[in-house]
């Protein structure tokens, strides 16, 4: 059948915008998504560039105390002061010390947050005889290469967290049990860790007094059990790991809350109780792999670390586990399948958000490699510890796009100014006849972040 020019135009014109709308609807990426994404992501960068740097003012003298003009200045940032962890319970296991040299380069390249396994029924399989040993090794390569530490969990009213040999005993001696267990880690740990876990999952499994009462009960999960009666077994955990070790960050971890309003609410109604009682703690943990296949909406991540800010909290993402087993995506905010590429950018979009939150202090990935993950795929490295395109991904924001690295010459004032991301540096100066000197300094937030260096 002949068609006008202009009827042909027209019909290729729709024919182009219903291939787009397929294709657009195949990858899960509508334009309402795209844009807004796109606002959030546009706000997550101003934040960065407003909440995670400071300025700077650096002043150099020479040894008769005038000002050093023209010198060269190499500012070189060593460290971030926002934590990029993961478990590293691969290094305490002893039956997964695969290529454990290789394990560790990769690990330390991207990460100064390593997480280690406090699981009760792990930690004392008999009673009296507690694994601590089995810590120290790796303890020690992390403090020797600037990583902060971390334990999980203390407490966790449910069957991973409650050895079978607690049931010889009454419920009151159980909690007896508990508050040495807890009181013993933190304070014999004192020195090695400074981040805790306190208590796992509160809302959603069963207080402990309850759990205990029936241990062979499989029903762990999914429990509601009064706010007021969660709040006093986690306000003695959080009083006895505080006596413990008073310096120490006390965090309470949950999950859920981001895709799940209820539990969100629950969440929010449990620190509220907490905090009238003046609980001792001021950190909070955001699981963010259940649902394990969800795609989070990035509005209510949003929503959920507003929420909890407002409170004064700082926030913990305890556990991130996007995986590229080729399952499907859930959720409804984007479709398809998980494969590495659904991985690699689902998690820059999730670690710009967070990291462009002010109240955001960590995030911490549920497994490094595939070769001993828990959700299939879920790894940043593979079964050999080669990078995954996630790991080259969060290694070029972490690295290079986070990071501060200035090359440039005093003034007439001996002085150089810039703005920086906080944490740890080195700032290199060369003189005019070739000496090179060089000072450590560390960038912090809220603070002046003004030096004066003689340099002789």
């Amino acid at each position: 059948m002949y068609l006008p020019s202009d009827s042909f135009r027209k019909v290729k014109k729709i024919r182009f915008v219903f291939f787009l709308m397929m294709l657009l609807s195949l990858t899960g990426y509508s334009q309402n998504v795209k844009e807004i994404e796109e606002k959030l992501l546009k706000e997550a960068d101003e934040n960065i560039e407003k909440f995670r740097k400071g300025d700077v003012l650096i002043r150099f003298k020479d040894q008769n105390g005038k000002a050093l003009q023209n010198a060269d200045i190499e500012v070189i940032q060593e460290g971030h002061e926002f934590l990029f962890g993961c478990i590293i319970f691969d290094l305490i296991r002893n039956e997964n010390t695969y290529k454990e040299d290789l394990f560790k380069s990769q690990f330390k390249r991207i990460f100064n947050l390593a997480v280690f396994p406090f699981y009760w029924p792990g930690y004392e399989r008999t009673q009296g005889m507690p694994g601590w040993e089995n810590m120290l090794s790796t303890i020690e390569w992390c403090q020797l290469n600037g990583i902060t530490t971390k334990g999980h969990p203390l407490v966790w009213a449910c069957r991973s967290g409650t050895p079978q040999w607690l049931s010889k005993y009454t419920p009151e001696e159980t909690e007896q049990l508990l508050k040495s267990r807890v009181m013993n880690i933190v304070s014999g740990f004192e020195d090695k860790i400074e981040l805790w876990d306190v208590v796992n999952e509160p809302v959603n499994v069963k207080t402990w007094q309850n759990k205990i009462r029936d241990m062979d009960d499989p029903n762990d999960w999914g429990v509601e059990d009064p706010i007021d009666e969660i709040a006093d077994y986690v306000e003695k955990a959080l009083l006895w790991s505080h006596k413990a070790n008073p310096k120490a960050t006390l965090v309470i971890n949950e999950y859920r809350t981001i895709a799940d309003l209820k539990v969100r609410e629950r969440y929010h109604e449990l620190l509220k109780e907490l905090k009238k009682r003046n609980a001792p703690f001021k950190d909070i943990g955001i699981q963010a792999h259940e649902p394990r296949q969800e795609w989070f909406n990035p509005q209510e991540l949003w929503k959920t670390f507003d929420l909890y800010a407002d409170m004064g909290f700082s926030l913990h993402i305890t556990e991130l586990h996007p995986q590229s087993s080729g399952v499907d995506i859930t959720g409804g905010w984007r479709t398809g399948q998980w494969t590495s590429e659904a991985q690699t950018e689902f998690t820059e979009q999730f670690v710009k958000l967070c990291f462009g939150h002010p109240a955001v202090a960590s995030i911490n990935w549920w497994g490094f490699s595939d070769r001993n993950i828990w959700l299939p795929g879920g790894g940043l490295v593979d079964e050999e510890y080669q990078p995954k395109p996630v790991y080259e991904m969060l290694d070029k924001l972490i690295n290079e796009t986070w990071n501060t690295h200035i090359k440039t010459e005093s003034d007439e004032n001996g002085a150089i100014r810039f703005r920086g991301y906080f944490g740890k540096y080195s700032v290199q100066v060369t003189t005019s006849d070739g000496m090179v000197y060089c000072y450590p300094l560390h960038i912090r937030e809220d603070e002046e972040n003004i030096w004066s260096f003689t340099v002789e």
